[in-house]
């Protein structure tokens, strides 16, 4: 149905989750500023002193610390907790990544396109906001090997005549910047709905108001938060189509070209799924049933 690059990656894991992040070639530009201070911009600093030695030395914008930029939109993988603060299972990898490195994890909190922005310019180290791995990424930046699957839905009213069969004749309403955005705003000739049937909005949670106001005649976003905003919207009654609208590959992103900081990180997340302790994480905020 989709435009869909598919990246079968040899690591990547059985998890289904959402995909939140994909890019086309021209993404919206986001003007939202990060949540903390600005990342300081890429300095050339030796990191990975204190790793094991095994590990290849490599740069990070800033010495001893691992800047990773994210959208704390995403559900349980990023989102923010009643301090303000950025938690979910991204976050717990990126520190877990961070500590066999021997590094400090820094996470900055922006926009989602501020935060592709940020690795692209060099500004954090690794992005992650389930970042979907797409041909048009590639162009840009880099990736470690896949570490879940990614799944869109679609949520619609109770009710509703809304089908994945007539969605094309229906008002769509995305995040911005989301493969979601990218693929239902494309042509039909390309397997998308056109632009006119679809409405970006800065975040997933502002989409799913749009549906609860009336505003759109549903939602295409990742699994895992649509199950999170069905749940958060319960008296609006929204419910979830059967089926899968759109699977895809997601891992994390890298300025292109750092290869020693890639080959680093991809140790340490190998080493994680290992042993182990990647698994655990997503345990903790996924459960089985």
């Amino acid at each position: 149905m989709k435009k869909i690059l598919a990246f079968a990656m040899a690591t990547a894991m059985a998890l289904s989750i959402a995909a939140c992040t994909g890019a086309g070639s021209t993404p919206p530009a986001s003007s939202n500023p990060p949540a903390s201070s600005n990342p300081p911009a890429a300095s050339g600093n030796q990191g990975g002193s204190s790793a094991d030695a095994s590990t290849p030395a490599f740069t990070t914008v800033e010495p001893g610390k691992l800047h990773m930029s994210t959208n704390a939109e995403f559900p349980p993988y990023e989102m923010l907790d009643d301090s303000g603060s950025p938690v979910g299972i991204d976050v717990e990898v990126a520190a877990a990544i961070a500590d066999k490195l021997g590094l400090e994890l820094v996470v900055n909190d922006m926009g989602f396109d501020a935060a592709l922005l940020a690795v692209q310019n060099g500004q954090s180290d690794i992005a992650m906001a389930g970042i979907t791995v797409s041909e048009d990424r590639l162009a840009k930046m880099d990736f470690t090997d896949s570490y879940a699957t990614g799944v869109q839905v679609v949520i619609v009213k109770e009710g509703s005549d809304v089908t994945m069969d007539n969605l094309g004749e229906k008002m769509i309403g995305t995040q911005m910047g989301t493969t979601g955005y990218i693929y239902a705003s494309d042509t039909p000739d390309n397997g998308g709905y056109g632009e006119d049937h679809v409405i970006g909005y800065e975040t997933g949670a502002v989409a799913v108001q749009a549906l609860v106001s009336g505003q759109v005649d549903a939602v295409i976003i990742d699994n895992l938060p649509a199950q999170s905003y069905v749940e958060a919207n319960a008296a609006a009654g929204l419910t979830i189509l059967e089926g899968t609208w759109v699977e895809e590959d997601y891992a994390i992103a890298l300025q292109k070209g750092n290869t020693e900081l890639m080959a680093a990180v991809n140790g340490a997340l190998n080493e994680l799924k290992a042993d182990g302790t990647f698994q655990s994480i997503v345990d903790k905020y996924i459960t089985a049933d």
